[in-house]
């Protein structure tokens, strides 16, 4: 091979090619590596560059060692947790082959297309080249492929297929978990979606949303629909109550038009959505709150002039992550729509929109915190630091070992969240099921949320400078995984939710708690390897029902600062139970024993802790303002 084809091999710069070219190979120099001894001078007479026959480096001798990256590898076969958590919950071996080729697929061909949705992010086209207003929101092929797929593989029929029965969320969240880290966001429209359909559900499959109902529950990629989900307005997000302005005007045919402003609209690009608006009555006046809220269903379409009937897209929004996905603000101007739900039940028809949503939130997470573990497991066995392998030094592997017991934590989590969501919908829960699901939502939401950001960034970290370097797609997982903490709900907003959930059900979603708790803790008694575990998650269910005893004679305010700790404690304790639970199964193994153990070795209860530091005292509060506003005094 001459010297030119042996650099074009090696992918030589076009310039430096054509220089090299022109120089017989005898001449060719290069600077030798060498360097002199300390303390002497390299002798007058050896030669500054040395003749050789064949050139490695086209521009600069900068080594010859070249890194070797993580490899994704099938992210269903290489899950222990998720392989034996379905042998012993949903041992079929048509979920089985389906998992394990969507896993191959994932790895080989999809993770791919997530990065081009990454690296190709969507952009706002507001007028043709004749001048003519058109507001096209432009996609990657990519992203259309991951449309196409999700109808494919069933991401959302799954759910209403029920091939499985009542574990057949399971086995759908199963596979959105092995997806989601490679998806390119486009979860995040498979989550508005599959909300969308189980309010349509909910509330009775019958015109005009029949057809809708069929779309987004098909397998059929010609047919299949995603839907958006407008609630976020100029005024605020959680608070949809006082901060949505959008009116719904009565037509002479029955529907509405909409006009509003909203400004947060997720997967913008969506075939329909849901929104929630104020109906005028016959002098233009609304209701204000959330008892004048109705939910509306419109459909997102065209006229033969090319604009959007009803809508113009004002902006995309500028993201910290989830760059992949559009999110718009949307300016509703006569947008044709049906009422869903009954006059001014609008915020409690989404109620199961919202369980649906904070559940794909929390196996996001999960799968995030997945991906960056498996990652790092591999690169660790690739990487030589200070003379070894990074999976050869114990502190190294002992941080990977504290990032797959959160992980393994989540995932228990939120899949024990799926399990009473598909027991509820298959008509087999009981009461307590029913309270779980209630209380478990928001607690598995917030804190998977806060798993997933810490996890991640220690991912990162365990790359060293590559985890900081954009093309590597390692800082992506990061940018994303901030937003798993704030959409559909921030961590404070859902600890008030879990403090809501106690009130109106006086409680007994906690006794619901504390009985599924201690039986998760009993099936454990005999295995005397977990009794350091069992110990600790029985101590720290007394230690939280003490602070429920004292927190009831308490004022609200009380509760209120103690929301947050209450929520973490909640997730902390079950997530423990769950850990000795699986672990107790008699097919489990050595590393689900000590997953379980080093689970149960922090604080299970911050609550009472915080408690007996007499952080949720009247005085805390003002406290906690004057610190955050302490400013110098002015002269």
């Amino acid at each position: 091979m001459s010297v030119c084809s042996a650099l074009l091999s090696r992918r030589a710069a076009g310039g430096v090619c054509r220089s090299l070219c022109a120089v017989p190979p005898s001449l060719i120099h290069i600077r030798s590596a060498r360097l002199a001894e300390p303390g002497t001078r390299r002798s007058e007479e050896e030669p500054l560059w040395e003749e050789t026959g064949n050139l490695p480096f086209s521009r600069a001798k900068i080594g010859s060692f070249i890194q070797e990256r993580p490899v994704l590898k099938n992210p269903f076969l290489e899950d222990a947790l998720l392989r034996g958590y379905l042998r012993r919950h949903l041992p079929h071996e048509a979920a089985f082959s389906d998992l394990c080729a969507f896993g191959e697929r994932v790895a080989n061909e999809v993770d791919e297309w997530g990065r081009e949705c990454e690296i190709t992010p969507p952009r706002l086209v507001h007028f043709d080249p004749w001048g003519r207003r058109v507001d096209h929101i432009v996609t990657s092929s990519a992203w259309k492929r991951m449309k196409d797929l999700s109808a494919q593989e069933g991401l959302v029929a799954i759910g209403y297929e029920r091939s499985f029965g009542e574990w057949s969320r399971v086995y759908q969240m199963s596979k959105l978990y092995i997806f989601s880290p490679s998806s390119g966001l486009y979860t995040c429209p498979l989550a508005m979606t599959d909300g969308a359909a189980k309010v349509i559900q909910s509330i009775g499959v019958s015109w005009p949303v029949d057809e809708a109902y069929s779309r987004l529950t098909t397998r059929q990629p010609e047919r299949f629909w995603t839907s958006g989900q407008w609630m976020t307005e100029r005024q605020g997000g959680s608070d949809v109550g006082s901060g949505t302005e959008t009116v719904a005007a009565p037509q002479a045919d029955g529907s509405y038009k909409l006009h509003g402003f909203k400004w947060f609209t997720s997967a913008t690009d969506a075939d329909m959505t849901l929104t929630l608006a104020r109906e005028q009555d016959r002098s233009g006046a609304t209701t204000p709150g959330s008892r004048g809220l109705s939910l509306f269903y419109a459909e997102v379409s065209r006229g033969e002039d090319g604009r959007l009937k009803g809508i113009e897209v004002q902006r995309l929004k500028d993201k910290l992550g989830t760059r992949q996905m559009p999110t718009a603000e949307l300016l509703l101007d006569g947008l044709q729509a049906h009422r869903i739900s009954e006059e001014g039940r609008g915020v409690a028809s989404i109620a199961n929109m919202l369980t649906i949503t904070r559940i794909h939130n929390s196996i996001s997470a999960a799968a995030a915190m997945r991906r960056v573990v498996q990652l790092a497991g591999d690169y660790a066995t690739r990487r030589t630091a200070f003379g070894k392998l990074l999976k050869d030094h114990p502190l190294h592997m002992q941080t990977l070992a504290r990032m797959e017991v959160e992980t393994r934590g989540a995932f228990l989590l939120v899949m024990d969240v799926c399990r009473l969501l598909g027991r509820e919908e298959s008509g087999v829960a009981t009461e307590l099921d029913a309270h779980l699901l209630r209380l478990l939502t928001p607690v598995v939401k917030l804190y998977t949320g806060k798993q997933a950001v810490a996890v991640v960034s220690e991912g990162l970290e365990s790359f060293g400078g590559q985890g900081y370097i954009e093309d590597t797609g390692l800082p992506g997982l990061l940018r994303d995984a901030q937003v798993l903490s704030i959409w559909e709900g921030t961590t404070n907003v859902l600890s008030l939710d879990v403090l809501r959930c106690v009130a109106r059900s006086s409680g007994m979603v906690l006794h619901a708690f504390f009985t599924h708790a201690k039986s998760l803790l009993a099936g454990a008694s005999s295995v005397s390897s977990l009794s350091p575990a069992v110990t600790a998650v029985d101590a720290a269910l007394s230690e939280l029902k003490d602070f429920v005893q004292v927190a009831a004679t308490r004022e609200p305010g009380y509760l209120e600062l103690a929301a947050r700790d209450l929520a973490f404690s909640l997730a902390r304790i079950y997530t423990g139970a769950l850990l000795i639970d699986h672990a107790s199964w008699k097919e489990a193994s050595s590393s689900d024993t000590y997953a379980a153990l080093r689970w149960c070795e922090q604080d299970l209860c911050p609550v009472a802790t915080q408690q007996a530091r007499r952080c949720y005292d009247p005085n805390t509060a003002p406290l906690d303002a004057a610190l955050v506003y302490d400013r110098p005094v002015q002269g």
